[in-house]
């Protein structure tokens, strides 16, 4: 959700701070502030609420602070209302007002997470003559860090460590003491942060696209670690203060992966980024015309003994779960449930040894997912995460990971990661099946070149793109839209509904066909929008049935199908084609239109696609 940002090197930290919150913007917020010390002088504290530039305006795109070490923030509110006061940075002296400005503290922080049990902690550090100034749970967690330090006359790492174990919930946090110049502290649980070096100088991010312009050289710190940064030197320790060797990775992603490049927003760049994004991941899991999953560490014997599936996401990866199901099933005669996430782990879990549970996050730090895997190993089933990021929570905690190559996602509304995972999924599927030997090396194999030829076909449906645009333009100010389907139209409707509500705030939903007349029909009128997903052909005459009855009541239908179908065209007032391929990955293609059409609703309604109101990248916190 927040995202946190550090440098310590030798050239002034707060330009290259701003630059790397910027390139977190699309994780979502609401004020942003930085703090930088220059040897043992004051802090130098700087807030803003609102966009990232009334901050840089503040500080004269940083300029105006020279020290060579700081910390940034960019907030999302989670306790305390979005103003100055409660913007981070925090400090643990007594402070008053927005607490910006030259500090005296020994203690400065910012951090990423939700600290549960603040008010105890905060009655605690309120009996030991501390001040608050905020009403965030961040200062009760600064101030923490502070009263071990002087308490016990402890350094950094051991004053880290006590705070640590006495909270919780979870954190990234990072810190700044004033003992300690030229040194950033940092500690995790549970909320993502990676730590970067290059030739003297080392940086601090919630995720690797703040950094990749100044390095590609990163560590991944563990759960329950903290970590010393100095200029080109990172030490880690665990809770018992004991170094911890770790070996750096090298994020392949250049950094104009995570730039525009030319387009007008990440979102349309990343719509058309699919063909590659997918192309790719099939690369990576097809050799010679069969699926070959090797990489995963899954064994032919562990797929045999797969007696029932559990699939669980969040959001569109959900979505990509409810599609994989219908794949998977039909093709292995395995069954799968799909569940959401959030909802997992508080029920009880009847899960086997023989149960397989899919853990699907692009960001592989979802917090709501993380939870449900370590409850489904704790019931001792085999687990697989399916994940675009590697080294994340996600990807390490798994008994299994299957990676996905979609680069940096950057959009909040998922497109090419989406695309990827339902890529990976068919691959899972089809391994699947032939292993279960309910389809032949033959019909894999065929099967598998149909899934070859799905990112030339994405291409053509892209470069058809305008009638789209032309369409959205017509409909942006539509009040209500509806999008139906039967089988896996129907799961493509769920994302095609989710990408119109989130970008376009218009009101929108997804049902199966046949639901419509157990009671959502009663809300169609005049000039509704129905939108139909009709690519299943033993499906298409029933769900032109439904939408001719919504038509009756004054809709307009829109009708997406397969090339071949022209029949569509005799009910829908508006039809969009896309290229044939196998039924069961038909929803690849399928999809495309839908997310152009958000996306050309969005900006016909000048809205801003990228960072879409009270949403947030990647969901760190329950």
């Amino acid at each position: 959700m927040c995202g946190i940002v550090g440098f310590t090197g030798n050239q002034p930290a707060a330009p290259i701070i701003l630059d790397s919150l910027s390139r977190l913007e699309y994780r979502g917020y609401d004020s942003a502030g930085l703090a930088v010390r220059s040897g043992q002088d004051l802090a130098e504290v700087v807030k803003s609420t609102g966009k990232l530039r009334n901050l840089a305006e503040k500080t004269d795109n940083g300029r105006s602070l020279p020290g060579t070490c700081g910390i940034g923030h960019t907030r999302w509110a989670t306790h305390g209302e979005p103003n100055q006061i409660n913007a981070h940075p925090h400090v643990s002296g007594n402070a008053t007002g927005s607490a910006s400005g030259p500090v005296e503290s020994d203690v400065v922080g910012v951090h990423n997470g939700i600290i549960e049990n603040y008010e105890e902690l905060k009655q605690k550090l309120l009996g030991h003559g501390y001040k608050f100034y905020s009403a965030t749970d961040t200062e009760v967690a600064v101030k923490l860090v502070d009263y071990y330090y002087k308490k016990y006359k402890i350094g950094p790492v051991d004053a880290v460590n006590r705070m640590m174990v006495r909270v919780r919930g979870s954190y990234a946090l990072a810190l700044m003491f004033k003992d300690y110049p030229g040194e950033i502290y940092a500690a995790r649980k549970d909320s993502p942060m990676i730590i970067g070096i290059s030739e003297g100088e080392s940086y601090l991010a919630s995720d690797a696209p703040a950094i990749l312009k100044y390095t590609r050289s990163v560590y991944y710190i563990g759960n329950l670690e903290c970590a010393r940064i100095t200029p080109g030197t990172v030490t880690f320790y665990d809770l018992n203060g004991d170094v911890v060797p770790k070996e750096t990775t090298e994020i392949t992603w250049d950094a104009e992966a995570a730039e525009k490049g030319g387009f007008e927003h990440f979102m349309i760049k990343e719509i058309h980024e699919q063909p590659k994004a997918v192309r790719d991941t099939l690369n990576s899991l097809i050799a010679d015309g069969h699926i070959d999953l090797g990489e995963t560490g899954l064994t032919e014997e562990q797929l045999k003994n797969i007696s029932d599936i559990q699939i669980v996401a969040c959001g569109s990866a959900w979505h990509v779960g409810m599609e994989a199901r219908y794949v998977i099933e039909d093709l292995s005669e395995v069954p799968v449930r799909v569940e959401l996430a959030s909802e997992f782990r508080y029920r009880k879990l009847l899960l086997t040894e023989n149960t397989l549970v899919i853990i699907i996050s692009q960001s592989g730090e979802t917090a709501d997912s993380l939870a449900a895997l370590r409850a489904a190993k704790e019931k001792g089933a085999l687990t697989l995460a399916v994940v675009n990021v590697v080294g994340s929570t996600i990807a390490r905690e798994a008994d299994h990971v299957l990676y996905t190559l979609a680069g940096p996602e950057i959009a909040v509304a998922t497109t090419k990661a989406y695309s990827a995972q339902l890529a990976a999924m068919f691959c899972f599927a089809l391994l699947l099946a032939r292993v279960k030997e309910k389809i032949s090396d033959e019909e894999e194999k065929n099967l598998t070149e149909e899934l070859m030829e799905l990112p030339g076909k994405m291409d053509r449906i892209l470069e058809d793109k305008d009638r789209i645009q032309w369409f959205a333009s017509k409909y942006a100010n539509a009040r209500d839209m509806f999008f139906i389907g039967r089988g896996i139209d129907y799961a493509v409707s769920l994302e095609g509904s989710l990408k119109m509500k989130e970008i376009s705030y218009i009101h929108s939903e997804a049902y199966a066909a046949g639901e419509l007349k157990h009671g959502t029909i009663s809300l169609i009128e005049d000039r509704t929008l129905v939108i139909g997903v009709l690519t299943q052909t033993d499906l298409m005459e029933k769900t032109l049935s439904n939408m001719t009855e919504c038509k009756a009541r004054g809709a307009y239908l829109c009708g997406i199908t397969s090339y071949g179908n022209y029949s569509v065209e005799d009910t829908a007032d508006f039809t969009v084609y896309v290229p044939k391929t196998d039924s069961h990955f038909v929803g690849s293609l399928a999809v495309i239109p839908l997310q152009l059409l958000g996306y050309y609703t969005s900006v016909a309604r000048g809205l801003d696609v990228d960072k879409p109101r009270n949403l947030a990248k990647s969901v760190t916190v329950e």
